[in-house]
C-alpha cells in the first residue's frame, strides 16, 4: 500500500482540497485523485530531505516576526507605493546576498518567506557560494535589506535547523 500511496495524508489532503476548490462530482473525485497520486510519486521520487530541527523554541519567534512583516509590508505596500502620491519616488531593484544557510529546508522555508512578504520576490540561488538574488519594489539601501535578512530571517532559521 505504502508504494501505491507513498505518502496518504498528503494524498488525502490534496484531494479534499481539489474538492473545496471544485464542485463535488465523480469526475472530479477521480481527477482529483489521479492528481494527488501522481503528485505523491513525485514528491517519493524527488527524496526530499527530512528537516531536523535543532532549537524548537526559535520557531515561534520565527512565526511572529515572519507574521508582523508580512503585515507590515501589507500595508507598507498598499498604502504607500500603490495608493500614495509618491508612488513614482519608489524604484525597485535587486539585492545580491551571501548566505551562511546551507540545509535545503532552511533555504526552502527561507525563499517561502521572502516570497509571500509582498515587495520581494526570490529570483536566483547558486547552491556553490550561497548567493541569492532577490528582487526588491522599495529598494532604498542594499544594505539594509542584507541587515534585515541576515539578521531577521537567516540567524533564526541557522538557530533552528544547523
Amino acid at each position: 500500500m505504502s508504494r501505491m500511496i507513498p505518502h496518504p495524508l498528503m494524498t488525502a489532503a490534496l484531494i479534499l482540497m481539489w474538492l473545496i476548490l471544485t464542485r463535488f462530482s465523480l469526475g472530479h473525485l477521480v481527477l482529483g485523485t489521479v492528481i494527488a497520486l501522481v503528485a505523491g510519486w513525485a514528491v517519493e521520487r524527488l527524496q526530499p530531505a527530512r528537516p531536523r530541527i535543532r532549537r524548537w523554541r526559535a520557531i515561534p519567534q520565527l512565526v511572529a516576526i515572519v507574521t508582523w512583516d508580512i503585515l507590515k509590508s501589507n500595508v507598507t505596500v498598499a498604502r504607500v507605493l500603490l495608493l500614495g502620491p509618491n508612488h513614482p519616488a519608489y524604484h525597485s531593484g535587486f539585492v545580491e546576498l551571501n548566505l551562511r544557510l546551507r540545509d535545503q529546508n532552511a533555504l526552502a522555508l527561507l525563499a517561502i518567506i521572502l516570497s509571500s512578504t509582498p515587495g520581494t520576490a526570490w529570483l536566483e540561488y547558486e547552491r556553490d557560494d550561497g548567493r541569492l538574488l532577490l528582487h526588491v519594489l522599495d529598494l532604498r539601501s542594499e544594505d539594509d535589506w542584507q541587515h534585515l535578512i541576515r539578521n531577521r530571517y537567516e540567524a533564526l532559521l541557522l538557530e533552528i535547523f544547523e
